[in-house]
């Protein structure tokens, strides 16, 4: 098994030499070029976890790792770094990371491992924006939530007690509401976002990821609205020309209709 691994490995980094040396396309990429579609791969093996897709990711992780040994093929052009250095590295961070399997502290849950992991995340890179400045300023906004309240958490900063986050909540509802009645459009933007701030640490203290959780509603939603257009289409009627109660039996229709299934 470790030498198909190896093999398969080796064969990857020299077809990336190939194209890099005779494609057109692949010898025109740089760091820049290649961002974007970095990003895009990056979502797209999301969407086939959140799939539940094993092919898909497969397909994806191949995708991505295509981007690691650009990149790396990239580095070693500019004799900055070479694939080498990336896998070392990695391995150098994830044993310095890990005392509690290659050294002598004990962490015995996952939460005292992650506790470990961000106490020796800060010391190493010394950062001088403090706890938070690992946080990556273009990650999407959901996304960064999480990690900035899993980040401050961390630093024991974070309620005593899961229950009480719903406090907060109730407490950044209420204010959105008061908003609502002022009319003042940037004040109730700055509290929605406060609402949805005070939700995501609520996610993340009941273990639950609020990307996968918004994302799996919004693909509950799209497959009900598609079967609400469909319907609708079969009786000859767009929703457009139906009512909100009409469609609403569609939509409850939808729902009866997953239950079977």
């Amino acid at each position: 098994m470790e030498d198909k691994r190896l093999e398969a490995t080796a064969r990857l980094l020299e077809v990336m030499n190939t194209l890099r040396r005779e494609c057109p396309w692949d010898r025109e990429q740089t760091f820049d070029s290649l961002r974007s579609n970095t990003i895009e791969e990056t979502y797209e093996l999301a969407d086939a976890i959140t799939a539940h897709n094993m092919e898909g990711i497969k397909e994806e992780l191949g995708d991505l790792l295509l981007h690691v040994v650009f990149y790396s093929k990239l580095g070693e052009e500019e004799g900055a770094f070479d694939f080498a250095d990336v896998a070392n590295a990695l391995c150098d961070k994830l044993i310095y990371r890990h005392p509690h399997v290659y050294g002598d502290i004990h962490a015995n849950t996952p939460a005292e491992v992650k506790e470990n992991w961000e106490a020796l995340k800060l010391r190493k890179k010394n950062r001088k924006s403090g706890t938070l400045g690992g946080v990556p300023r273009s990650l999407p906004a959901l996304v960064k939530a999480y990690r900035v309240g899993e980040k401050a958490a961390g630093a024991g900063f974070d309620w005593q007690h899961k229950e009480d986050v719903w406090a907060k909540v109730r407490e950044e509802l209420s204010e959105v509401e008061a908003e609502m009645k002022s009319g003042r459009k940037d004040d109730l933007e700055g509290e929605f976002g406060d609402l949805f701030f005070a939700l995501v640490n609520a996610a993340r203290l009941y273990g639950v990821d609020p990307e996968s959780a918004l994302a799996r509603t919004n693909e509950k939603f799209i497959r009900r609205f598609n079967y609400m257009e469909e319907h609708a289409a079969a009786q000859g009627h767009t929703l457009h020309d139906m009512t909100l109660d009409e469609m609403e039996a569609l939509w409850q229709q939808a729902k009866t209709e997953e239950t079977r299934e």
